[in-house]
């Protein structure tokens, strides 16, 4: 039985060994093409990804090499340099693609929001020396990097990838190993950290913000509408509609504050470019909510007072405005956040039924109130034709 055990132990070590040897030969053996050698070499967490690098201390500069391996269809790949925060926004990247003509494109581009097409443009240090070639389903961007005058060789970074579909570059996933990809490296050290826990923090945060308020702003206000709009017509004697209206807007309010809650807490997360159209609007849709939550509360007057129409205007276009700018700033909200298509595909089918059953109500609604006016009418001519025969007769 011990001899059982230690062969147990030297099997385990044994393979311990030969995992790290091979991670080793992976990186630090790796031979370039063109007979380039690097001084460091880290591989990284997550997306098959390895850093290799020579660090200068005279230029203050770094001759790197990004091997990103394991690509099986069609994609682009890039790392990044943040200087202002250990997020996407604010990164400066440098991007490589294949292109349909076979040719390698190698760019670099600076990260300004979470809904980046990743176009080219100047980073704000120096890079020289860019190129990138893809050879047996592994890029290689390779590059010389100035890093920041500021005596420190600690910088945080990332790496990605994400599908290609001809020429375009499309969205990265954003969840599992792409939401991990990012950390900081010492270029001295050769010490690199995984700081993937904030940023996963961060897209559930976003994840819970947009669902919360596509429920609150983009679905149950607008039903609620529907109901007050189309509901009353039917005359019931128990106004239940008024309280089915009220429980929609009440609630739908309450789950918005929720969703103002977190976008405030994003926006204080957020660092560089932020996402003004879509905060403004947010900004506004809670002003009126509010707004219309106070009036409709506490400053309705009778249905018989004389103010009363007054208040009746102003309590439509306030509603009205909300319901329409609800949906559209959901749909903001969902482009920033670039999420698969199916949830976008989702809200629109479920705003699209809304807006079908609202247009079917609103025929039936006229068709009822025509059908009104026209047994009113006729009813008016029958009493009226009676009396003439009635005079007639006397």
């Amino acid at each position: 039985m011990a001899i059982n055990l230690r062969s147990l132990v030297l099997l385990f070590v044994f393979l311990v060994f030969s995992s790290t040897s091979s991670c080793a030969q992976d990186c630090s053996q790796y031979s370039f093409p063109k007979h380039n050698q690097f001084v460091s070499c880290k591989a990284l967490p997550v997306l098959n990804s390895y850093l290799h690098w020579t660090y200068t201390p005279s230029s203050h500069s770094i001759k790197m090499a990004y091997r990103h391996t394991n690509i099986t269809s069609p994609s682009w790949v890039a790392w990044a340099i943040n200087l202002m925060s250990k997020g996407m926004i604010g990164s400066q990247a440098i991007v490589a693609y294949q292109g349909t003509d076979g040719i390698v494109n190698v760019y670099t581009s600076p990260i300004t929001s979470y809904s980046t097409k990743l176009q080219p443009g100047n980073l704000s240090f120096e890079v020289s020396d860019l190129s990138a070639v893809f050879q047996n389903n592994e890029y290689i961007i390779y590059a010389t990097v100035g890093l920041p005058n500021n005596n420190s060789t600690v910088v945080n970074h990332l790496w990605q990838d994400g599908p290609l579909r001809g020429s375009t570059l499309g969205m990265h996933r954003m969840s599992g190993p792409n939401v991990q990809s990012m950390g900081t490296v010492d270029f001295i050290s050769g010490k690199v950290l995984a700081t993937s826990s904030g940023r996963s923090s961060k897209a559930k945060l976003r994840m819970l913000h947009g669902i919360i308020n596509a429920i609150s702003w983009g679905i149950m206000l607008p039903l609620g509408a529907i109901l007050a709009r189309h509901m009353k017509v039917l005359k019931p004697k128990v106004p239940l509609w008024f309280y089915l209206h009220i429980a929609c807007q009440i609630l739908g309010y309450l789950i918005g504050i929720a969703g103002w809650v977190t976008g405030l807490v994003l926006g204080g997360k957020s660092s560089g470019v932020q996402h003004n159209p879509h905060r403004n609007i947010g900004i506004i849709l809670f002003c009126l909510g509010t707004l219309q939550v106070i009036v409709a509360t506490f400053l309705r007057p009778k249905p018989d007072h004389r103010y009363r129409i007054f208040w009746n205007v102003f309590h439509y276009v306030v509603g009205y405005t909300v319901i329409i700018l609800g949906p559209v700033n959901v749909f903001k909200g969902i482009d920033i956040m670039n999420p698969s298509k199916e949830w976008k595909n989702a809200y629109i089918g479920i705003i699209s039924t809304l807006g079908a059953v609202a247009a079917v109500l609103e025929i039936l609604k006229w068709a009822m109130v025509i059908k009104e006016k026209r047994s009113s009418t006729t009813s008016d001519t029958g009493n009226e034709d009676e009396g003439t025969k009635q005079e007639e007769i006397v």
